[in-house]
């Protein structure tokens, strides 16, 4: 008796309308982790290279002595970086940017051009700006914030124009519009 009984119900089932199934719901995207030892945001897998720093470094130890080595190189690239994420006329490039990222790779590239004893991790120059639309102007404001940081770090005249000439052929891949 119980077999006849399912076996009319699964029948009345199978008869019934089936409504139709709601799309599913996007599932919210989860806020990237962030290194729990760096504190940096997970990024897309690239080859490391000294190349990437985008300038050879300079010989001898003169340049990273009038930086101060490398704690002074990570005062100007902390200074710069403040300096340019609270300048009105450059700062809405640096919204959605890792700055623990930035300030990490930005010592690493000056460090490595100074000579002052370091290696360059970050991404190439084309690639990691080429999404920015970065124009001339913003690179201009740039290189005053980071010349400002110079002169506060007690850089001489001299040693601030060299490393600018030094970094000055990477605006082809820097300016991107």
């Amino acid at each position: 008796m119980i077999s006849v009984v399912l076996a009319l119900t699964l029948a009345g089932v199978q008869d019934q309308p089936v409504a139709p199934e709601a799309p599913e719901a996007a599932e919210p995207q989860a806020e990237p982790q962030r290194n729990p030892v760096t504190g940096e945001l997970p990024v897309d897998p690239y080859d490391m290279s000294n190349a990437h720093a985008g300038a050879a470094p300079f010989a001898g130890t003169g340049m990273r002595d009038a930086f101060h080595g490398q704690e002074g190189i990570r005062r100007i690239v902390k200074t710069m970086v403040d300096r340019a994420t609270s300048d009105p006329r450059i700062s809405e490039i640096f919204v959605s940017h890792d700055l623990v990222r930035l300030r990490r790779t930005l010592f690493e590239q000056f460090c490595y051009i100074l000579n002052a004893g370091c290696d360059y991790s970050g991404r190439d120059m084309a690639a990691s700006h080429q999404d920015l639309g970065v124009q001339i102007d913003d690179l201009n404001v740039l290189v005053e914030n980071l010349q400002a940081a110079m002169a506060e770090e007690k850089v001489s005249f001299a040693a601030q124009n060299r490393f600018l000439a030094k970094l000055a052929p990477m605006k082809r891949d820097v300016v991107t519009r």
